[in-house]
């Protein structure tokens, strides 16, 4: 004989909890994962090169004056979308990596915690979302440079570069320099010579952050046949290359001296020697068979390029009078 509805047994609200509490685990873990998918933290980092840059394209581009806490909040909103459409698109793309790194292991794609076509589609939608945004919020040159910046990532590095030259992160890196000049855009609506140099800074600065960690994870970029530098050369070799850009990121940074005040200037000297000196003492201890330490290196590019540019927005801030050419 059915049971009337008004017979039923009606459950307790702890009960009721007790029921919902799996259904709210898996969509808390979904969510999570995909938000891994998005690697906030290197989208952290990202945007802290964007603010210096539209301090400094507000100041000194012809405005005079820093731009609206609007724009510059519209800008951070669509340039983290942009990103994360990347970082997620590219993990799409090296599932089968992630999987044998020890390092990306735990990656939602390389767990099986999302569907491969769903966090394409993610990765996707993400991307459109992002230049519809910037271009209705700020302006479509600045929503074209970021479009650009996601399919040079996705198909340059990621399918072209990442698997078949140890120059990839290189060439590759370039996609992580967008950010400055997609910031100024945004506040001038075209790209100027120092958005150029503030590119030019990052460029460099990416070999010897991306080589100190490859020299410390090399097992892990071998065993998922990952042609790092440090997986096809020797300690040495890495190492003096190291040096080299090194020594080219911190004299390029001095070319933004001009558009800048003796703030930046001194910062610029002192933080480059810094980084310069650190990396000559990777090397050194390369060639002495001495423990190498390159994650100590990695760590101090984070620091460097996070204060190199937290000095721009500063110097930009101050107001300061530009040092200008010296002819």
């Amino acid at each position: 004989m059915p049971i009337r509805a008004d017979e039923r047994p009606v459950l307790s609200p702890s009960a009721s909890r007790a029921r919902l509490a799996p259904r709210i685990a898996r969509g808390r873990s979904v969510l999570r994962a995909y938000v891994s998918l998005t690697k906030t933290r290197i989208i952290e980092q990202l945007l802290v090169v964007t603010v210096p840059a539209m301090f400094l394209a507000g100041r000194r581009s012809g405005a005079g004056h820093l731009p609206s806490v609007w724009l510059v909040v519209a800008t951070l909103v669509g340039g983290a979308v942009a990103a994360a459409s990347a970082h997620a698109l590219n993990c799409v793309v090296d599932a089968d990596i992630d999987a044998k790194m020890k390092r990306t292991q735990a990656r939602p794609l390389a767990q099986a915690l999302v569907p491969k076509a769903h966090a394409l589609v993610f990765g996707l939608v993400l991307g459109v979302l992002s230049a519809v945004w910037l271009g209705f919020t700020t302006n479509w040159l600045a929503a074209v440079l970021s479009v650009a910046a996601i399919a040079f990532y996705v198909l340059v590095y990621t399918l072209l570069l990442k698997r078949r030259t140890s120059q990839n992160i290189v060439w590759g890196g370039a996609a992580g320099c967008m950010p400055v000049v997609i910031g100024w855009a945004a506040v001038t609506g075209r790209v100027d010579w120092p958005a150029f140099v503030m590119f030019g800074v990052i460029f460099f600065w990416t070999p010897p952050h991306f080589w100190a960690l490859a020299m410390r994870y090399r097992d892990d970029y071998a065993a998922a046949g990952v042609p790092m530098l440090p997986v096809v050369a020797t300690p040495a070799q890495v190492s003096i290359r190291i040096v080299f850009y090194s020594w080219l990121m911190a004299a390029w940074s001095l070319l933004l001296v001009p558009v800048t005040s003796w703030v930046y200037a001194v910062v610029a000297v002192l933080a480059g020697g810094w980084f310069v000196v650190m990396a000559h003492r990777l090397h050194a201890a390369v060639r002495a068979g001495e423990p190498a330490r390159p994650m100590r290196l990695f760590h101090l590019s984070n620091t460097y390029l996070c204060g190199l540019f937290v000095t721009v927005a500063v110097d930009a801030a101050l107001g300061l009078p530009a040092l200008g050419w010296p002819f």
